[in-house]
């Protein structure tokens, strides 16, 4: 494994920010102190023009970029790069005067108003039109600026449209989709029931509000014709760009968990994956340490979108958001933990929102880096702490996570769970599932990837597949595969029920032969009221753990039970199972337990697989990063009081000292140990 730096040309890892002159062009005294403050705080790249369609084009046809270029120029001749953004963020209300098509349109088919942001319609050929126009003009001045780093493709994309022009692309979607064959569509979506069969393809509407939004089918085709249209409106952008430079490359910010688009489809299309982070710290309903661990499994959602490269943390707040229910500060120190953190699970970057902050309008509260008083403050000092630190620890940059362990996780799979009329109806608590498996592998000791059902299976020893209820043609056999030729597989209720179309399995569930695979079939889905509880009792444990939520009763065929019911008319039924199939093993868990009260089983599979485990103390987070023949091992203090980790060798970067014994963490520190040749 060799590294790969995203930005040679910076030989390093990159620090920087959103920044917004455009706001400021009446204070050029401003301006001019803001490089000042940013080398202090040691910033070598800053994101412009992210909503800058107004500034660029205040009138239709009138360009104004001279602005731009003194900014630029101004910050390369200082060292700091650029990333530019083009601006189809938010548009400028002439286009929307003009064009009123450019607007998107609701789910009760109502127009929207010109105003806020992600708001255009990706079907509009005048919005298309135009927004070609201002990235041509983008594109011809500064695609071959020496500052300029990267492309950043519109802003956090999101959001559906329902106008006649969706609509129709929206049919014309469909017909490619199913061979220009009504019926063989109205099969895939089973609407014989309640009468719903369609004559041909024009009577198929999008799923509105006061519409249909009972056909399964139409609702998880609409969600991926969405994320197909969105990225057919981004790679028009991205071809423009490319045309005046190739070796430009180009992102796009994506939002931690977003459910609105696929991320896996949209990743294809851009160079690096980049994603903005607002976790919500210092939260009454979970521990910091909690929220720290599902900061690292959204982490390795975007590192595993590419995993040939690092990724990107495009947006985090040095500080505080204004836009969340309750706006808390990070306390000192935590603004160093997240960015290490991120750098552990694979980033080449640390960039905040913003960097200096709005005087005016909705984010005029959100943290930033430099502040209205100046940079003699807690926030700029923590900030320059990060840079100092991203210079001490530049030889990562370019180096890859190297997971042995991957959890399974598809879009569809989502959006299909959540539309899904069966337990309990408004939360079936998949992201929660996930979270929660993911961590508690992670604190026995495994670093896990997080990828598509569909992805390669052959770098993994592990695969966790919690509620996998779409399954796509060929993953049944590519996991049968896997555990017969030595994998361990872990799979949970609510496995195998569909097909893509979401049509139920014939046959019983696990559908598609995985009912061999694990050697039970799922006879019927108990849902468990709030109050309601159950118990597992493990063969060999002395007590039993809590069920709660759902309980799928169990038919075993020839696998082995190692869990059984405790309570109700299925009491002493299996609950979890295991069946060695080839060379590996195939577990199964019918019901829903806390994740780490199945801590047992995942300690036996990370056996099984021959992956020697790294566990650390309670509240120490570990990851690895490796490449060339060196390892960099993260050691990260999820609490505010001192901790130790035991038998620790090499030499830190962070501290600059050689270790060799005990580490000793601060509270909230972090340390980044080289392993000596």
């Amino acid at each position: 494994m060799k590294k790969q730096p995203l930005f040679p040309v910076l030989n390093g890892l990159l620090h920087g920010g959103d920044y917004n002159p455009d706001q400021w062009l009446d204070r050029p005294d401003i301006l001019a102190q803001d490089i000042e403050y940013m080398k202090k705080a040691g910033i070598n790249c800053v994101s412009l023009g992210i909503f800058s369609w107004s500034s660029y084009e205040p009138r239709e046809g009138e360009y104004h970029f001279e602005w731009l270029k003194n900014v630029m120029d101004t910050l390369y001749a200082n060292g700091i790069y650029t990333i530019l953004a083009t601006p189809s963020g938010a548009k400028p209300a002439w286009l929307d005067r003009k064009y009123p098509d450019c607007l998107r349109v609701d789910n009760m088919g109502i127009r929207y108003h010109h105003g806020d942001r992600h708001n255009y319609c990706m079907s509009s050929e005048n919005f298309r039109g135009k927004l070609k126009n201002i990235n041509s003009m983008l594109a011809q001045r500064f695609a071959h600026h020496p500052g300029l780093l990267m492309w950043h493709i519109s802003n956090e994309m999101g959001g559906d449209c329902f106008c006649p022009l969706c609509q129709q692309k929206f049919v014309e979607y469909l017909r490619n989709k199913f061979d220009n064959d009504i019926e063989k569509l109205n099969k895939a979506w089973w609407t014989t029931f309640w009468s719903h069969k369609y004559s041909c393809f024009e009577e198929i509407e999008p799923p509105f509000a006061n519409g249909s939004i009972d056909i399964m089918g139409l609702m998880l085709e609409w969600r991926r014709f969405t994320t197909w249209n969105m990225i057919d409106c981004m790679k028009s952008e991205i071809e423009v760009v490319k045309a005046a430079n190739p070796d430009i490359p180009v992102t796009a910010n994506l939002m931690n968990m977003y459910n609105g688009l696929d991320y896996r489809a949209l990743a294809k299309e851009i160079d690096v994956v980049s994603w903005d982070s607002y976790p919500r710290f210092h939260n009454d309903w979970e521990s910091f340490d909690d929220t720290m661990r599902e900061l690292a499994y959204s982490h390795a959602v975007f590192r595993c979108l590419k995993k040939d490269k690092p990724f990107m943390l495009m947006e985090c707040t040095p500080s505080l958001t204004n836009w969340q229910a309750y706006n808390k500060l990070k306390r000192p120190g935590v603004m160093r933990l997240q960015a290490v953190q991120a750098v552990a699970t694979g980033s080449d970057t640390v960039q905040y929102f913003q960097i200096r902050k709005s005087r005016g309008s909705f984010e005029q509260y959100h943290g930033a880096v430099i502040d209205h008083a100046g940079i003699d403050n807690r926030v700029f000092r923590e900030v320059s702490e990060v840079g100092d630190i991203l210079k001490k620890i530049d030889s990562v940059a370019g180096t890859k996570v190297n997971a042995k362990a991957a959890l399974l996780f598809d879009w569809d799979n989502r959006w299909a769970i959540q539309d899904m009329q069966a337990m309990c109806v408004a939360d079936k608590k998949y992201e929660k599932t996930l979270v929660d498996f993911w961590r508690e592998f992670n604190r026995c000791g495994a670093e896990v990837d997080v990828i598509s059902s569909l992805d390669d299976f052959s770098d993994y020893k592990i695969i966790i597949a919690p509620m996998l209820y779409i399954l796509h043609p060929g993953v049944a056999q590519r996991l049968t595969e896997f555990v017969k030729n030595g994998g361990q597989l872990l799979a949970t209720y609510l496995t195998g029920y569909t097909d893509e179309n979401l049509l139920c399995h014939l046959g019983g569930f696990p559908g598609d032969n995985l009912s061999d695979l694990f050697g039970i079939y799922s006879e019927e889905m108990d849902t468990l009221f709030p109050s309601d509880r159950n118990g597992i009792k493990f063969r060999g444990f002395e007590n039993k753990i809590e069920v709660f939520d759902c309980c799928e009763i169990l038919k075993v065929k020839d696998a082995e039970v190692i869990g059984r019911y405790t309570d109700d008319f299925y009491k002493d039924t299996p609950a979890i199972t295991v069946k060695c199939f080839g060379d590996g093993s195939a577990y199964y868990v019918a019901a829903r337990t806390k994740a780490s009260d199945l801590a047992p089983i995942f300690e036996q599979m990370i056996k099984n697989a021959g992956i020697m485990p790294n566990v650390m103390p309670p509240m120490i987070d570990y990851h690895e990063r490796v490449a060339d023949g060196e390892v960099y091992r993260f050691y990260l203090n999820l609490s505010d009081k001192e901790n130790c980790v035991a038998d620790v060798k090499g030499y830190d970067l962070i501290s600059e000292k050689e270790i060799c014994g005990t580490l000793t963490l601060s509270g909230y520190g972090t340390a980044v140990v080289k392993n000596i040749k």
